[in-house]
């Protein structure tokens, strides 16, 4: 779609879908549920989450990027922390581990995908891979020059920030009502890299929410004038290989004390670029009203498993693709 045909130009947004109903979940009371006593706080804060986001961001294309595997195997090998600390119980050899997430939620996830679908909404996984990855490739492989938003509480995905595509990033870890829309330049002004810096920024200064250790006695500060003076941590790492490198005494030790988690850590941060991923519009991504047996559907879930509201201003959102 074109200005020239008088129809809005277009836009892709992509949802770390994941990020987004754990926030619904917690944001709104567990006391709105349905007859059986089952949550629906989640559905209902996500379907009003995502009419917001097609209103506010003017997105024309939407695609609910899923965790196909939340803590892959690969991951892990190379950094065994890797969201250690969020794992529920171990599996069976081979099996894969299960996160901790709230009973109340974990009982809404098949009625969330039963909504996005309904909706016509496309959900795109990839096996083995988070949704990160499947953000990350889909921002890579966009067509030139289409917009590109990526909605996320996850500071890790705004090493996919780049300004010429565009891409940007709608940050929602201060809630809802105060959305931060990041740009290469709000990512320099807040960390003081460039958003193809993050990923090394990130892996310098580890991660506790990830479990990524990073390399001890380096934080933020530090981080970003090594990578402001030395461009890339491979950089780094050359520099500091040669005494007349520049690098000081004190971190060419700390960086050889973590010479095995720096060997590995680069591949567990970047998120994954080059995913088989079906294009956009073969995945149904496109927005059109919601019509037919799909809407009266939708209605009939509003009314009878207490979704109130929600699904009302969803079907509004989406009519004006008409």
């Amino acid at each position: 779609m074109t200005k020239d045909d008088g129809r809005a130009p277009e836009k892709l947004l992509l949802l770390d879908t994941a990020s987004l109903y754990f926030r619904a979940f917690y944001g709104m009371p567990d006391t709105i549920t349905r007859a059986d006593g089952t949550p629906v706080n989640a559905v209902r804060g996500l379907l009003d989450m995502i009419a917001r986001l097609v209103t506010e961001f003017e997105a024309t294309e939407l695609i609910a990027c899923w965790d196909d595997d939340w803590r892959p195997a690969w991951r892990v090998d190379l950094v065994p922390s890797y969201k250690e600390h969020r794992v529920a119980r171990r599996g069976s050899k081979g099996a894969a581990d299960v996160e901790t997430v709230p009973d109340g939620l974990t009982a809404q996830i098949p009625m969330i995908r039963e909504v996005l679908e309904l909706a016509g909404i496309a959900i795109v996984g990839a096996p083995g891979y988070e949704a990160d990855d499947v953000i990350g490739s889909y921002t890579a492989q966009a067509r030139k020059g289409l917009p590109v938003d990526v909605v996320t509480g996850d500071r890790d995905l705004f090493q996919v920030v780049d300004d010429d595509q565009p891409v940007r990033v709608v940050y929602t870890a201060r809630g809802m009502k105060n959305l931060e829309v990041l740009t290469a330049a709000t990512v320099v002004a807040k960390y003081r890299v460039l958003p193809e810096q993050y990923a090394d920024y990130a892996t310098l200064r580890g991660d506790t929410s990830d479990g990524l250790p990073g390399v001890g006695g380096i934080g933020e500060k530090t981080a970003a004038s090594l990578l402001g003076e030395y461009g890339t941590l491979d950089g780094l790492l050359r520099a500091a290989a040669d005494e007349e490198g520049g690098v000081s005494a004190g971190i060419r030790l700390k960086l050889e004390r973590a010479a095995d988690y720096l060997a590995v850590a680069p591949r567990v941060v970047a998120v994954a670029r080059d995913l088989d991923l079906p294009k956009p519009e073969d995945t149904g991504a496109r927005l059109a009203p919601i019509s037919g047996e799909a809407r009266a559907e939708l209605e009939r879930l509003s009314a009878e498993e207490n979704l109130g509201g929600a699904v009302g201003r969803l079907l509004k959102a989406f009519d004006r693709f008409a």
